[in-house]
Order: C-alpha cells, then structure tokens, then sequence
C-alpha cells in the first residue's frame, strides 16, 4: 500500500534541502581548512591575520548566499511577515547594527587598524582585532604606569567611533611629542646644565628626529596643519624656588618610557660630573615660627 501523498509531502523538501545543506558542511570545512593553512604557512603576522580575516568575511557571504537560494522560492510567501519581524528586530538590535554600520566605516576609512595604539571609549591599548561587532584591545595603562601592557583584554562595541573621539597614537604620524622639567638650583651654572641637558636629549633622540621629519611633511602635504618643529628644544624659566628647564623632544609612540628612562640617566650621570657646578633643586619645607607647646 503505497503512504498518503500528504505524508511524502514533507520528505520530499527535506530531501530538496540536502545539497545545499551538505554545501554548507562542505563551504565550513573549507573555511577552516584554508584558515589553519594560512596560520601555519604564513610568517608575516599582519599578512597573516588579513589573509584569515578575508578567509573568514568570504565564508560569511557564500554561506549566506547558499542559505538564501535554500528559502528564495518561499520568500515571496512571507513577505508581509518578514517586513514585519525585520521591523521589531532592527528596533530591539539597533546598537548591533550601529556597530556593522561601525565595521563597515573601520573597513573602508581611516579610523584605525589592528596594530594602531588608540584610545576608544575610554580605553587605551593596541588593536589586536577588529571583528564585525567588536573591536579589540590589548589594554595599556590603568594600574601599570607608563605606556605598558596591563594583561587585560577589552572588546569594544564598534558603534563607538561614532559616539565618542577616537584617538589614534600611530595613524598617519607614529610619533608623539613628550616633554618633562628639571628644576636646577640657583647658584649653579645654567648655562653649563643647559647645554648638558641638550647634549643627553639629542643623544636618544636623533633618530627619531630624522624619521619624524619626512613624515611630518607628508602630513602637511595631505592635511590643512603648520609644519612644526621635530628637533629637541630646551626652554627655561625662573621659578620662586630654583630654575627650571623644560625639554621637549619627539620620540616613537612606543618608546615613549624608555626614552625619558635614557636621557634621564645621561642627565644624572652628566650632573655628576660637573663636580657640583650644577646641583639639582627639590622642595625644601623651611619653618620660621615654631609654635611654642603649653606646659
């Protein structure tokens, strides 16, 4: 006795499923094949992660492409009921869409990349990923002073670059400007520690002088911004309580610590061999009316 037709019905669109279901199997395989190949046979890190990061965007969109010819005769059906769920799902998920309509901004201007030292929402770091929702920190700063790792690794929400500044410490110009004082004693040769003290900056920083200024002048080439000075410059000013010099000097944005560290130790070591001719000032607390105790 042969089944019902009714009841052939349903194995029938099963079975018209399964090459695009066994498609999919084979489209996901194929996707982590090529990504374990890319992370095996490729050295340059950044080439790397681009080459898995396409691998991965490519699956997306086949995947989904085979899933809609699955349904497309049905869909014609469910139109009405379609605009209708699209509507309540585009209200309750509009901070997701903010943040596909972020990675696609991120994708095609110039926000940042993975590699970029940023400030996003509120958090400094390294851009170690940057997914379709969520971009990824590996996060500088907070209880670790200086511009150092801390361990921890924070996702942001890429709806962030349109709601908040995003600061970007080595987009176009990888290099920052730092400056520090050094309070000197009155009494001791300024024009001696002066020269001492440029002597030990331009030492450290010589190098990054003659690599910032070509940068510098493609900026200026692209932006409306005035050519500034690259080189090292020591000012002085007379305070109440000592002179003080203040340097400053432009420097790799990540060796912003060790830099000062270098010339800091120059600038010491040159203090003591100067055989007290410079001597470095530090607050001194002095009492004039000491306040008699009652007996």
């Amino acid at each position: 006795m042969l089944p019902a037709p009714d009841k052939l019905l349903p194995l029938t669109s099963i079975a018209s499923y399964t090459p695009s279901i066994l498609l999919l199997l084979a489209l996901l395989a194929g996707i982590l094949i090529l990504r374990g190949l890319a992370v095996r046979s490729i050295e340059d890190v950044s080439a790397r992660y681009r080459v898995r990061k396409a691998i991965g965007y490519l699956g997306y969109i086949l995947f989904f492409v085979v899933l809609l010819s699955m349904f497309s005769s049905r869909v014609a059906q469910f139109s009405v009921v379609i605009g209708a769920v699209g509507a309540g799902v585009a209200f309750a998920l509009q901070e997701v869409i903010a943040s596909v309509a972020g990675w696609v901004a991120l994708s095609f201007g110039s926000f940042y990349k993975p590699g970029d030292r940023v400030q996003l929402g509120g958090i400094k770091g390294d851009v170690i990923d940057i997914g379709i929702l969520r971009t990824t920190l590996m996060e500088l700063g907070g209880w670790v002073n200086g511009d150092q790792y801390n361990g921890r690794i924070v996702r942001i929400a890429n709806s962030y670059v349109f709601k908040q500044p995003v600061f970007n410490y080595s987009g176009e110009f990888p290099f920052l400007w730092d400056e520090f004082t050094i309070p000197v004693r009155y009494g001791s040769n300024w024009k001696v520690a002066q020269r001492m003290i440029e002597d030990a900056v331009s030492d450290q920083v010589e190098d990054f002088t003659h690599r910032s200024r070509d940068i510098w002048h493609n900026v200026a080439r692209h932006f409306m911004i005035e050519q500034a000075r690259v080189e090292p410059m020591v000012t002085l000013s007379a305070t109440d309580n000592w002179i003080e010099f203040t340097v400053r000097y432009i420097v790799d944005y990540k060796a912003r610590r060790s830099t000062k560290d270098a010339i800091m130790r120059k600038i010491l070591e040159a203090v003591d061999r100067s055989g007290g001719k410079v001597q470095l000032a530090s607050t001194t607390i002095e009492l004039v009316n000491q306040i008699q105790k009652e007996a």
